[in-house]
């Protein structure tokens, strides 16, 4: 085969650091940007960024150029440091050492969009770890308690 054709879509999800609730208006609108511009950068593209409070989900199309794991470590790297600078309030903004990292169907795209549309009214009766766990189980991954959160 002479040409290398590739469509991953990834949902991507990350907290802050012991889950502090570093992400709000106005400063949450702008990480999304952000996030999607590094995204964009590394030609993984963007189809949907939102979160909550104390964590973001990221809906891409994974670059063939690009590992998943790259992606992340730019994505959290960068955007870290980027917040910091944005309020005094921000200094110790940190991301978790880990991540969620989930393929999504074709046919599921609009499903997970609208799902990271609705973050802020899903989180009105579910915390991240409750919402995580979910995730975890759904695509039946095998997972430690004691080291999926810091």
């Amino acid at each position: 085969m002479g040409q290398s054709l590739v469509k991953n879509y990834i949902h991507i999800i990350f907290s802050t650091k012991l889950r502090a609730q570093f992400i709000y208006s106005p400063y949450d609108q702008e990480l999304y940007r952000y996030l999607g511009s590094i995204c964009n950068n590394l030609e993984s593209q963007v189809l949907k960024i939102g979160g909550y409070s104390d964590h973001v989900h990221i809906l891409c199309l994974l670059s063939k150029k690009t590992a998943l794991v790259k992606l992340v470590e730019e994505l959290k790297s960068h955007s870290s440091k980027w917040m910091k600078t944005k309020d005094e309030s921000l200094k110790n903004f940190y991301w978790q050492d880990g991540y969620g990292a989930f393929s999504v169907n074709p046919s599921e795209v609009d499903t997970v969009k609208t799902y990271i549309d609705n973050q802020q009214r899903h989180h009105c009766k579910k915390t991240f770890q409750q919402e995580y766990r979910a995730f975890l189980e759904k695509y039946k991954v095998e997972y430690d308690e004691r080291y999926v959160w810091d």
